[in-house]
């Protein structure tokens, strides 16, 4: 008979070979590097289809490309030089939406076009002393909300119903903490989904929370959240895959070892810690990997799921991608994937220093990051 010692240890023999064979059975993602046409820092990224992709970043630079990265156009906004596009929002090939910031009051601007970059249009220019525009989303192409972090106590936030001009509604967010503020990194610390729901993304308190909206941005709720949160830690990124499930990720800013990520399974008003994420420095960015739906209300009809992918798709509703960043430079990090939101984690070796991603559907994701990197990722 053998003896327990020798049992446990081939019990754990097998778990281990067991879980190396699961491990080696699952589908890693493609990743295939393409040219930017740029080295600044490229910071967020917005596809509007499998086809059509807009980014944006430093030295006032967008790039855009037409046939699913391919050939990339950059350029840079006459007038915005000095500034970096933190945020950005595709329509079409020709419609595109920018959020700057600089060093001055009036450098937090909103452009837009609508003749594929030829052109460009000031919608917003801030004049609140002390705002700090982070990002932006839409639920439709011409119905969005902008955050900011709070100036005295007020999130000095915005919102456009027509597509072209933008009006506050501080009045119906609610009261900020002492210090509470959300973090550029990627343009998502606000998401949207469906025609209203709206959640935004905080930090720089004691807490890190979730500001919830069902009504377009008309009444707001706050919940708290269990990531770290401090001057320079908190909730960093957030995404939802229906109006009730989404994830939320973050850590600090200051710190190589405090990624953390949650998700909610009641719309954000409560929030449960994953399995740590593989990651060192903070999250920057998260996206689930199915992308764009039908019914969704913001994109074209290219930008829908095909009938034939429809099944694929439905098995990576959960799949969700982050990547990272590290402290103090922020030009180096790591990225991972989970196929469960978080239960199970899988790195994505030598893919570094990128600051966003996001999905047009299962076969069509984008990274963008440091030296006007672009890397696709195709599950």
């Amino acid at each position: 008979m053998l003896n327990r010692s020798l049992v446990v240890f081939l019990i754990a023999a097998f778990a281990c070979v067991g879980f190396a064979e699961e491990a080696s059975k699952v589908h890693q993602p493609k990743l295939t590097p393409q040219k930017s046409g740029t080295t600044q820092l490229l910071i967020a990224v917005s596809p509007v289809n499998s086809r059509v992709v807009w980014a944006s970043g430093t030295g006032g630079t967008y790039v855009v490309t037409t046939d699913g990265g391919e050939t990339w156009k950059a350029a840079v906004v006459p007038g915005a030089e000095n500034l970096q596009f933190r945020d950005v929002q595709g329509v079409s090939d020709k419609v595109a939406y920018l959020m700057s910031i600089g060093n001055n009051t009036t450098d937090f601007r909103i452009y837009k076009t609508v003749d594929g970059g030829a052109t460009w249009t000031i919608e917003f220019t801030n004049h609140t002393t002390n705002a700090f525009y982070d990002c932006f989303a839409f639920w439709t192409p011409e119905r969005g909300i902008a955050h900011s972090d709070s100036v005295n106590g007020v999130f000095p936030d915005l919102r456009t119903t027509n597509g072209m001009t933008w009006q506050s509604i501080s009045a119906n967010m609610p009261p900020a903490l002492t210090g509470e503020a959300s973090f550029a990194a990627s343009g998502t610390c606000v998401t949207t989904e469906g025609r209203a729901n709206a959640w935004i993304a905080t930090g720089g308190s004691t807490i890190a929370r979730i500001l919830a909206t069902r009504d377009g941005g008309d009444t707001w709720n706050a919940y708290d959240t269990p990531l770290v949160s401090s001057p320079s830690a908190g909730a960093i990124s957030v995404a939802f895959r229906d109006p009730l499930n989404g994830i939320v990720g973050g850590g600090d800013l200051a710190s190589n070892t405090s990624a953390d990520a949650a998700t909610s399974n009641d719309g954000g008003q409560t929030w449960t810690l994953t399995n740590k994420p593989p990651v060192a420095g903070a999250i920057f960015c998260l996206a689930y990997v199915r992308g764009i739906r039908k019914g969704d209300g913001h994109r074209d009809d290219h930008g829908d799921i095909g009938a034939d992918d429809e099944g694929h798709a439905h098995d990576l509703d959960r799949t969700v991608v982050i990547t990272a960043e590290t402290a103090p430079n922020f030009n180096s990090g790591s990225a991972a994937w989970t196929p469960d939101e978080g239960h199970t984690w899988f790195t994505l070796p030598q893919v570094s220093g990128y600051w966003g991603l996001a999905f047009a559907d299962p076969k069509a994701g984008w990274f963008v990051g440091n030296g006007g990197q672009i890397l696709k990722i195709s599950f």
